[in-house]
């Protein structure tokens, strides 16, 4: 069994990135520049674009914080959208989700410009990855893909069982692992809540995507010898052992799956650090133009 270190990978990543900023500032190009939009104070909102601001001084990017109270009116919000996306200065910009309830996620991301959607929400960007055509990938799925590259595990004829449909990881990581190209060419089963038979499928798996958000679902006696797991579950789970008090877990009981596997990724530190690099590639090539004029 070989560990995936995203931690690793994402380090080497932002240092590939670092060193093209680094190329284009001396060649007197524009700084790449994110901007990101926080309503509210969601803890793991709050981390999650702590995070982000703090990778962009890592590679060198600019990067501006806009912050909203809870009761920050839609029309004030799609205000922000608008003048972002009128904004010459900034390349791409992000609102965090979840938003409050009060507030359409829906007319939020159709709002924002696909040129500067370097989260890869807008239907635009989504159509056009399902069309296999340039496109600014979204985050999550860009990084688990961009690990199997890393690791150079066969995908091609493999079956690859996802667990979870959401739009921001299941679906579109099952359309990027059928595309015609590496990683790809796999056969792909889509399971979720409503799947009978859900064990059946996982042990014909080769490799298992989990992005259910239920912390520790695939157990050892669901996955066969030689499979290749990528947990993309994060819960936070009460713990004693933890100064904070809790501890993210993933879908993956670990302990029990790991000893099967040829290839898995941990959590922490599996594909989280990748969803912010991915991030990161997207709002450089913004910043370049590379996909859109």
């Amino acid at each position: 069994m070989q560990l995936i270190d995203g931690k690793a990978v994402a380090a080497q990543i932002k240092k590939e990135i670092a060193e093209e900023v680094a190329q284009i500032k001396a060649a007197g190009g524009k700084t790449p520049h994110l901007a990101a939009v926080l309503v509210g104070h969601d803890g793991g909102s709050e981390t999650y674009v702590a995070n982000k601001v703090k990778a962009c001084e890592e590679v060198g990017f600019h990067s501006t914080l806009i912050r909203y109270e809870e009761d920050v009116t839609e029309e004030e919000l799609l205000a922000c959208v608008d003048r972002l996306n009128n904004d010459a200065d900034i390349h791409g910009f992000i609102v965090q989700l979840p938003l409050p309830k009060h507030i359409s996620e829906t007319k939020v991301t159709e709002a924002i410009d696909f040129r500067k959607d370097v989260d890869g929400f807008h239907p635009v960007n989504v159509g056009r990855m399902s069309l296999g055509m340039p496109c600014f990938l979204s985050a999550t799925p860009s990084g688990i893909v961009e690990l199997l590259k890393r690791y150079a595990i066969e995908t091609q004829g493999k079956h690859c069982v996802i667990l979870g449909r959401s739009n921001i990881v299941g679906k579109p990581v099952s359309m990027l692992m059928l595309q015609k190209a590496y990683p790809g060419d796999c056969t792909v089963t889509v399971c979720h809540s409503r799947t009978p038979n859900i064990k059946e499928i996982t042990l014909q798996a080769d490799i298992i995507i989990a992005a259910l958000g239920v912390p520790e679902f695939l157990k050892g006696d669901m996955v066969k010898e030689g499979a290749v797991v990528i947990d993309v579950g994060t819960t936070r789970v009460p713990s004693d052992k933890t100064r904070s008090g809790f501890k993210l877990t993933g879908d993956v009981q670990f302990d029990e799956v790991a000893p099967k596997c040829s290839y898995i990724t941990p959590v922490p530190g599996g594909v989280g650090p990748m969803t912010i690099v991915s991030l990161l590639r997207n709002t450089l090539l913004a910043g370049k133009k590379e996909i859109y004029r």
